[in-house]
């Protein structure tokens, strides 16, 4: 069983900045991929960024390419999504989500993640 938990959420000016960091527990965490996606009021849920168990690899959507930077500490079984040059429509709620090993080289399709945590509130004011 895994958990995930997301804190780092809150009301931010535009141009601001966030660290969003989600803890897992579980032992399988530093052999899991990981993802940050988003939910906007009224929209589907969108793919954010993408590491691989070791931190090597990472992708983006590029709504926030340049913007954002994703992170993970295996040590501390935690993931971070720092956010940079906040827009008032990266307003959404956040969440982290760990990437079924059976999806190898699907980063960005929500069917290849099985736990989500239960999200973290980002409000971006204009």
């Amino acid at each position: 069983q895994v958990q995930l938990v997301e804190s780092g959420g809150g009301l931010v000016q535009a141009g601001g900045s966030l660290r969003l960091s989600c803890a897992a527990s579980g032992r399988t965490f530093s052999t899991s991929a990981m993802g940050w996606f988003r939910q906007a009021p009224g929209k589907e849920r969108q793919f954010v960024a993408f590491i691989s168990s070791s931190g090597i690899s990472t992708y983006y959507a590029d709504s926030v390419k340049g913007r954002f930077t994703i992170s993970r500490d295996n040590a501390k079984n935690s993931v971070f999504l720092q956010m940079n040059s906040l827009k008032p429509e990266d307003t959404a709620v956040y969440y982290c989500a760990r990437r079924l090993a059976s999806y190898a080289g699907t980063y960005d399709k929500i069917y290849a993640y099985d736990y989500w945590g239960q999200g973290t509130r980002v409000t971006v004011s204009s």
